[in-house]
């Protein structure tokens, strides 16, 4: 099974109804994390993800992004192989989200 993508936009608006919570999950480095971030999303660096599976729950709703959405894609099919059935990844990344869903958030 593919994992699916999610626009900025579809996120945007999922975060905003608030009908059912997601967990955003930020797989950049902690130089990155430090620049700028999505309020509210858990930080476990890409390489930390297989020692962390602990904190993800397997039947939560995650949306995984990195800078411009190639590693979050990667630690999404890891977690889709691994049996978390609702995974996606923002396609475009935390950049994207910066211009399409929240100009508040800086670009690097």
């Amino acid at each position: 099974m593919s994992v699916a993508q999610i626009t900025p936009t579809q996120l945007r608006e999922r975060l905003d109804s608030a009908t059912d919570p997601l967990l955003l999950l930020d797989v950049r480095e902690p130089l990155e994390r430090a620049h700028c971030h999505i309020p509210g999303s858990l930080h476990i660096p890409m390489q930390q993800v297989p020692s962390r599976l602990a904190e993800l729950p397997i039947e939560a709703d995650i949306v995984v992004f990195c800078h411009h959405g190639m590693r979050s894609m990667q630690v999404a099919n890891f977690l889709d192989q691994r049996g978390y059935a609702r995974v996606s990844n923002l396609s475009g990344g935390i950049d994207a989200w910066s211009t399409e869903a929240d100009p508040s958030v800086p670009r690097y």
